[in-house]
């Protein structure tokens, strides 16, 4: 169950020649991949390209028509290998997954798939996670192109620019015998716009083809001496048939190229935050009108010599604005140029920030600071900072400064930065992972801290407060391998985490058969919520859920005990916070040797709601009797202890002020967004005894039984306040 259903917009993937195409850009990957007559798809979900995945498995129907298989992969590792069908055939392959962690994990098979080469277009499609609002370590795909060169293109976040970069990158890695990489960054997934489709194409060359032809080119096979002679091929034959390709085809683009004695070389993905800041600085117009050269490097990767000599010939200055450091593209300019007459000063990381995300008020100063050092824009006065000074009392000795004084450079700082607190990510409300890592934290009180290895997903969370448990993060589903060191005999043991998408990545053998196979004796948490939760809630193995077109329901303990672990506890409700602490202490106490694994169910409460809700609005609509829960607290009885926000920090957990004049602590409350998963009260009573949570019912479309019981609930109640009153009365006097 993904977290959005394309099942309407996958019918735009009909349209024939003529039609316009109004969609999203990774929809409009998904059109471009059928225009270009692809005979396989494969790819593992991840931002920003999980949507990609989510689109083709809704497009079952289509897919089948044309002849396309399509698989959800176990790994990107499992997907990249997967390209190895266009190495003898000529079948064109796609695969797709999130960079620069996925490229990493698929790293192995796209060296060998670059190696000895493909006869059918090969295209990967990286969703380039890198900059803010990233959620991986901040590296590019760049490198990994350049190390292996494979073709890297990254074009203008436009969707005519993406689908026509599509098309290209199966023809360029034809051509040039080499698999292509695509590029795409989160805006250009997300960006909505227009193009003209075409007709989808139906591979010529068939699956079926090449099963009943079986061929081999043992030449193509990364094995002394091929492997020898590939490297030589590369440089000699595929690297001059791709610039070929990229000059005669114009994939670069050059803008205003006579307009000025200056110029800006920008690759594709960038070049809107660069034409943005250029209007800014009205030097462009809305309609993308520069009035600078621009150089547009819709393939980042190999640059193209004759194309950087034409473009800085006669020019005083170039600026490269580049993403990320290294600067590749800058360095490899520099290199191009001076091997050349040219006398064009290059400038890049000298004028902008070294790393981190370009955006228009990153670009335009450093346009600025560009255009001012060439006579483009005349220098801007200096803005001396000011403070507003209100005097009270000033002492002779220490005189009050001037009203508009400028700030010393110490005190030039936001006063958001001082009365604002960071609010750390954390898990939804009533997420099942939120039981787990409480009941950590109370067991480290028992028994002391211990060393937690934490892994990519949602739990990672739990690294931040009101948990701050975990050290480390390795990557996806390397949880238990994070620990693998950290074993000694009759020590204290550690813990490792890993989510149910992690261990059916890769955790089953990095970190559990590691584990078995050299005796660990720690202790392995896997947080089983049916889904790959953190990339959009897809099925996996293990998912419960009936899917018609994948095997699920395969439990993820007869997996773990099928390689060996002997010591299993499956908790198939995490929010039992006795039974989850109790099976805790005993993984952490028993005087059993060997791993131990503990496998924590509860099916992730965002997809749950995505299901329950639609139902619930439908029943409610229709008249019949339905009925939530929700928890919430009295003020009167709550004592300000705030166990339960300090060992759960629900975000429907909140404080308001103390009904009682004479206390000055605020008292919890639960706010409407609670799901009545019931931690927050479990939290309570483990921590310190709290009668002060309470469950309340709420009733919709309510029968005649329910309308008497609520009468005589509320007739009871009012007698018993009356009364209290009463006796509160007599005593003041």
């Amino acid at each position: 169950m993904a977290e959005r259903s394309f099942v309407e917009e996958v019918k735009k993937l009909r349209l024939q020649a003529g039609d316009v195409f109004s969609g999203e850009g990774i929809l409009a990957v998904t059109k471009a991949l059928l225009e270009s007559g692809v005979a396989y798809v494969a790819g593992y979900q991840g931002a920003p390209i999980s949507h990609l995945m989510d689109v083709l498995a809704d497009a079952q129907d289509i897919l089948s028509d044309h002849g396309i298989r399509f698989e959800n992969s176990a790994s990107e590792a499992t997907a990249a290998a997967s390209l190895a069908a266009s190495v003898n055939y000529p079948l064109r392959g796609a695969v797709t997954f999130k960079a620069t962690v996925g490229t990493n994990v698929a790293s192995d098979a796209l060296a060998n798939l670059a190696s000895g080469g493909v006869k059918g277009g090969a295209l990967i499609i990286v969703g380039e996670d890198y900059g803010e609002g990233s959620s991986i370590m901040q590296e590019r795909s760049h490198a990994f192109a350049m190390k292996s060169q494979i073709w890297l293109l990254d074009p203008r976040p436009n969707l005519p620019c993406i689908v026509q970069a599509v098309k290209d990158g199966f023809d360029l890695s034809e051509a040039s015998n080499t698999p292509v990489m695509l590029q795409l960054r989160i805006r250009a997934c997300h960006v909505h716009g227009q193009f003209v489709a075409s007709d989808n194409r139906v591979s010529t060359f068939s699956i079926k083809d090449a099963l009943e032809k079986p061929e081999r080119d043992v030449n193509r096979i990364v094995l002394p001496p091929a492997s020898f002679l590939h490297e030589q091929e590369k440089v000699k034959h595929r690297w001059p048939a791709a610039v070929k390709f990229i000059e005669e085809r114009q994939l670069n683009e050059f803008f205003s190229a006579d307009a000025a004695d200056i110029g800006i070389a920008v690759q594709g993905g960038s070049y809107n935050t660069v034409l943005r800041a250029l209007e800014r600085l009205d030097l462009a117009d809305v309609y993308g009108e520069s009035k600078i050269p621009l150089y547009v490097m819709n393939v980042a990767y190999p640059l193209i010599d004759s194309e950087w000599q034409r473009f800085c010939a006669g020019k005083r200055a170039v600026l490269v604005i580049e993403e990320g450091q290294p600067n590749f593209v800058e360095q490899n300019a520099g290199a191009i140029l001076r091997q050349t007459d040219c006398t064009a000063m290059l400038h890049g990381k000298d004028m902008l920030p070294l790393a981190g995300e370009y955006n228009t008020a990153t670009v335009l100063k450093g346009l600025r600071t560009f255009f001012e050092r060439y006579g483009v824009l005349a220098p801007e006065p200096a803005a001396p900072a000011t403070r507003k000074v209100i005097p009270l009392v000033a002492a002779p000795a220490d005189p009050v400064p001037a009203a508009d004084a400028p700030l010393p450079a110490a005190e030039q700082v936001s006063p958001l930065d001082d009365n604002v607190h960071a609010r750390p990510p954390g898990f939804c409300t009533g997420c099942p992972e939120r039981p787990i890592f409480t009941a950590m934290k109370l067991v480290e009180r028992e028994l002391g801290p211990r060393h937690v290895s934490a892994d990519i997903g949602c739990h990672l969370f739990s690294i931040l407060p009101p948990f701050n448990l975990g050290s480390t993060t390795m990557g996806y589903g390397l949880g238990g391998a994070s620990a693998a060191a950290l074993n000694v005999p009759g020590g204290k043991r550690a813990i490792s985490v890993m989510g149910d998408g992690g261990f059916w990545h890769n955790g089953l053998t990095s970190g559990i058969a590691n584990s078995v196979f050299n005796k660990s004796d720690n202790l392995t948490v896997i947080v089983d919520n049916s889904y790959t939760s953190a990339t959009g809630g897809q099925d996996i193995l293990s998912s419960t859920a009936l899917n018609p077109t994948r095997s699920t329901g395969h439990e993820i303990e007869r997996a773990v005990r099928g390689v060996g672990v002997k010591w299993v506890r499956t908790i198939r409700r995490t929010y039992d916070l006795k039974s989850m602490m109790a099976s805790l202490k005993e993984a952490l106490t028993t005087g059993e040797k060997g791993p131990k694994v503990l496998i924590a169910q509860s099916e992730c409460m965002l997809n749950k709601q995505r299901r329950e809700k639609p139902k619930t609005r439908a029943a409610i609509a229709a008249g019949e009797r339905v009925v939530r829960e929700r928890f919430g607290v009295d003020s009167d009885t709550c004592t300000g202890d705030h166990s339960c926000i300090r060992l759960s920090g629900c975000p429907s957990l909140s404080v308001k002020p103390n009904p009682d004049p004479l206390r000055t602590d605020p008292v919890a409350t639960v706010l409407d967004s609670c799901v009545g998963c019931g931690l927050c009260g479990e939290v309570s009573h483990a921590a310190v005894l709290c009668p002060s949570f309470y469950r309340a019912q709420i009733v919709s479309n309510p029968t005649r039984m329910d309308r008497l019981r609520q009468r005589i609930r509320e007739g009871l109640i009012g007698w018993l306040q009356r009364r209290d009153a009463a006796r509160r009365a007599r005593f003041a006097f």
